[in-house]
């Protein structure tokens, strides 16, 4: 009796996993993919046929002076975007907006032709090029003083773009203070100390 109960109990249960079968399809979650969180998108679309990059430049294609560039971006899977009805979307990308002054040249420029302003010239300061052209360099220490502030990269072009560096590397990010960085007031820590 014992196997014949068994197999009428467990031979019904075998024949349905059997019928069911795990499905492969997943559901798709559509959402506005602006709103994704790192991890759930890739950016900037690695496929080699999207060549974002320029290669004079060495920043994404159309860089506006914002310092942002609009990139072709693919979510993750099962995520459908609301803006294309697909997985891809566009995000704006920091980027340098460059205008075609080499740092190459500036450096080249300052260190040859510095003691006559063709550096400044050559970056948009006209007024500054032509005293240190009828100064000679402010007596060449102007001259030293800028070799030193272009290499440095503390002095850029004039209209407030980047230099083109024809190179991928570490580069220079200057930390300057303006009406959107702020020093947090910090505590007395001798002082807090002391209370404890």
């Amino acid at each position: 009796m014992g196997l014949k109960f068994n197999l009428l109990i467990y031979t019904p249960i075998l024949l349905l996993c059997l019928w069911v079968q795990p499905s492969d399809n997943k559901v798709n979650y559509t959402t506005n993919c602006e709103t994704l969180r790192l991890g759930q998108y890739i950016c900037p679309d690695p496929d080699p046929k999207y060549e974002y990059i320029d290669r004079k430049t060495q920043q994404p294609k159309n860089c506006t002076k914002e310092n942002l560039a609009r990139v072709r971006c693919i979510a993750a899977d099962n995520i459908i975007c609301l803006e294309t009805g697909n997985s891809t979307f566009y995000k704006d990308m920091r980027c340098r907006w460059t205008n075609g002054y080499s740092f190459e040249t500036a450096m080249l420029l300052s260190i040859f032709l510095g003691m006559f302003g063709a550096d400044r010239f050559y970056l948009g300061y006209p007024a500054l090029g032509l005293l240190k052209f009828c100064t000679l360099g402010f007596m060449l220490i102007g001259y030293l003083v800028d070799i030193i502030l272009i290499a440095t990269q503390i002095v850029g072009p004039a209209d407030g773009s980047y230099y083109i560096i024809p190179y991928y590397g570490a580069g220079i990010t200057i930390v300057r203070s303006d009406n959107e960085t702020y020093r947090v007031p910090q505590d007395d820590w001798y002082q807090h100390h002391n209370e404890l």
